[in-house]
């Protein structure tokens, strides 16, 4: 129970972590056009509230219950590391599952080339966090 509540604080860190540069990267006019609430609110249409319900929700339930699940598994020593190939995972499925149901095609395509690799940076640094929020969590814990 203790690697499931780590991975849920965890994740929930991160996602926020995750939100707060997705609205900074929006306030900056920073691709504009890739905005993943509106993109879960049209894909559920239903208002931009519901978009940030589920993006939390999806990151915090499923990817951090997933990261306690998968964390002895997932190969480095370092917890960091670890989520930031958790990261990459999470990215590559949003971009092979989720843009295309956005209507923005594989890897979001046709909002440009910038659109995976802006994705892909924001997921590095939200598996940075749930690594090391993680560890932190489970240290605290243990200690």
């Amino acid at each position: 129970m203790t690697h499931l509540t780590s991975g849920l604080l965890a994740e929930f860190v991160a996602t926020a972590v995750l939100s707060v540069l997705m609205v900074g990267k929006s306030m900056m006019g920073i691709m504009p056009e890739l905005d993943v609430i509106a993109m879960l609110s049209d894909m559920m249409r239903a208002p931009l509230a519901a978009g940030w319900i589920v993006h939390f929700v999806i990151g915090t339930i499923f990817w951090g219950g997933g990261f306690a699940i998968l964390y002895d598994k997932i190969p480095s020593a370092s917890a960091v590391k670890k989520g930031i190939v958790f990261g990459i995972v999470a990215w590559l499925l949003m971009m092979i599952l989720i843009m295309p149901m956005a209507d923005a095609r594989l890897f979001g395509m046709s909002l440009g080339i910038m659109a995976p690799v802006m994705t892909l940076v924001l997921h590095l640094v939200f598996g940075a966090v749930l690594g090391g929020v993680y560890v932190a969590r489970a240290r605290a814990i243990l200690s």
